[in-house]
């Protein structure tokens, strides 16, 4: 079942096209990683396809409904969630709380037993109790993955999830990714790490100069020229 489909999105910032005519879908449990270098345009596709940006032109349907240009708290509302590359959270709240407060629309009858699990999970319990802020980097991504965990959502946003985090809590990352898998929820991934992609990801979309140049499996999109010459200037001999 399809549940996000992108079709001819544009964006451009002034004289500059940042996204041109960009169309994908993705279905139910299916993890996407979107790659590509650095101003392909993977941010502002994330910025679109959660209300912060709105398009130029194009549509993004979840569950056949248009949600391009929506205000973010209606997108969210919706099922669309994301992490950001700086973690954002409240900090001056404890982890418990953070964890929390994303259940805030959801069912209280749960909320207790659903957060000491993710707590569990994520092995963050010997943190509890501490403010947000005294996280290390990659706690804060784990418990970014929390707030996720939490929410009934369809689809997710990971913006670089795992960059700089230590291997133990990378491996804790990728447990959280497959627990959002089984329940369901259509994954996108942007991510350097194509180590990382290649565990974790069942598609590949790959992205130069605001457009998509290649989609597939990862052997698929690692071997197409165009893949190599956006990373390294010139396709291979």
């Amino acid at each position: 079942m399809t549940i996000i489909e992108v079709s001819g999105l544009r964006r451009s910032f002034g004289g500059l096209v940042a996204l041109q005519d960009v169309s994908f879908t993705a279905g139910a449990g299916e993890v996407v990683g979107i790659i590509g270098p650095n101003g392909s345009g993977k941010s502002t596709l994330f910025n679109l396809m959660t209300g912060v940006l709105k398009p130029d032109r194009g549509e993004i349907r979840l569950f056949g409904e248009n949600i391009a240009g929506r205000p973010v708290h209606h997108i969210a509302r919706a099922g669309v969630a994301r992490t950001f590359q700086i973690p954002e959270l409240f900090w001056n709240m404890s982890v418990h709380d953070n964890l929390l407060t994303a259940s805030v629309e959801g069912d209280w009858s749960t909320v207790a037993s659903r957060a000491k699990d993710i707590l569990a999970l994520l092995e963050l319990e010997p943190v509890a109790n501490q403010q947000a802020s005294s996280l290390s980097g990659g706690q804060q991504r784990l418990l970014e993955m929390g707030r996720i965990l939490m929410r009934d959502v369809k689809v997710v946003l990971l913006d670089e999830v795992a960059a700089g985090v230590h291997p133990k809590l990378r491996a804790i990352i990728l447990t959280a990714v497959r627990k959002l898998r089984e329940r369901g929820d259509s994954i996108f991934i942007i991510e350097h790490d194509l180590e990382l992609t290649q565990s974790i990801c069942d598609r590949m979309i790959v992205m130069d100069a605001g457009q998509v140049i290649a989609e597939g499996s990862f052997d698929e999109v690692t071997a197409d020229p165009a893949v190599m010459e956006a990373y390294l200037g010139k396709a291979l001999q």
